[in-house]
């Protein structure tokens, strides 16, 4: 790893002052590494306007899908590009705390030390949710159900293997002493249309992904997993205080580049990020699509290292579950 990171550092050309100054001088990418319609991809263009304004010198964000092995695809992709600010990822634990401890072999990069964290976007729970079919009218009797049930009875759809819903499940069926069938989805949206239809009869989704189609009575909304209950849905409990005392799963968003971004265009990028997110109605916008802004410190550096520290909890967290990805 240390040697790849190494060459990664020597291949990346370095940006000039000139250009430092310049910037932006083209459309900014903002990759994405899942399809359109998922949590990651929603939180995006949601940001992608605001972030652009503040980014000023006429800035112009595009989004860019590259799906693929739950981000991984996408973020060996960025850690390849110029440092020169004009390349940037939206991420979330998947990719870059998931994967690199369940993937067979690890990642191709090293999820810290390959990329220049620039800034914290938002934080969001999980929600149980099943079909309009499935069995049970609340979080209490679709756990009893889903305990009951023979091993494998029931299938579970997800956004990809190895992504955070899939651990959400698969840490739910630790709790349950059980197995369920795994049905993964290139997306988030397609995940919820599996759902929907009752291809898979339950999943654990990522509440800004899953909102709209709560609110529509397309899948049903048993439980969030967070500690506490959403602004938003106060009708729905927590999955604690329903069914599993104790159990707690959340997702986030950082925004990314290529090692090695130079100073004077990191600074600037992580003040227009934190501007943005700090504006009432982008954090209104978020927060009925299911997620909360990001709190407190957030500088490079705080940022990297809570991903560091969230590397370590899902090593623990994988070795727990079991989950094992291959190439």
């Amino acid at each position: 790893m240390r040697r790849r990171h190494l060459a990664a550092l020597l291949a990346t050309p370095a940006i000039s002052p000139a250009s430092a100054q310049t910037f932006p001088d083209r459309p900014i990418t903002l990759a994405v590494g899942f399809a359109p319609g998922g949590s990651t991809d929603i939180a995006s263009r949601l940001l992608a306007e605001r972030f652009a304004h503040h980014i000023g010198g006429g800035a112009r964000i595009l989004v860019e899908n590259r799906p693929g092995a739950s981000g991984v695809v996408a973020s060996d992709w960025l850690r390849r590009q110029p440092a020169d600010g004009h390349t940037l990822m939206l991420i979330e634990v998947s990719s870059h705390a998931i994967a690199p401890a369940a993937l067979e072999g690890g990642t191709p990069f090293n999820p810290v030390d390959d990329f220049t964290q620039i800034g914290m976007v938002g934080t969001a729970p999980m929600v149980l949710i099943t079909s309009p079919r499935f069995p049970a009218s609340n979080a209490a009797e679709a756990i009893a159900r889903l305990r009951e049930a023979p091993p494998e009875t029931f299938t579970y759809a997800t956004s990809g293997v190895g992504s955070i819903p899939q651990l959400g499940v698969e840490m739910i069926a630790l709790r349950l002493g059980t197995r369920f069938t795994h049905l993964p989805y290139r997306s988030g949206g397609l995940m919820l249309t599996s759902i929907y239809q009752n291809e898979g009869n339950f999943g654990v989704a990522v509440l800004a992904s899953a909102a709209g189609q709560i609110r529509d009575g397309l899948v049903r909304g048993m439980a969030v997993t967070s500690r506490e209950r959403f602004p938003t849905f106060p009708d729905i409990p927590t999955l604690d205080e329903a069914a599993l005392p104790g159990f707690e799963l959340t997702t986030w968003n950082m925004i990314i580049a290529p090692p090695r971004l130079p100073q004077p265009v990191l600074a600037r990028l992580n003040v227009a990020l934190n501007t943005a997110i700090a504006e009432p109605p982008l954090a209104e916008r978020f927060l009925g699509a299911g997620v909360r802004m990001w709190q407190g410190p957030n500088t490079p550096q705080t940022t990297r290292t809570f991903l560091a520290s969230e590397v370590e909890k899902y090593r623990d967290v994988v070795a727990r579950t079991g989950l094992r990805l291959e190439r």
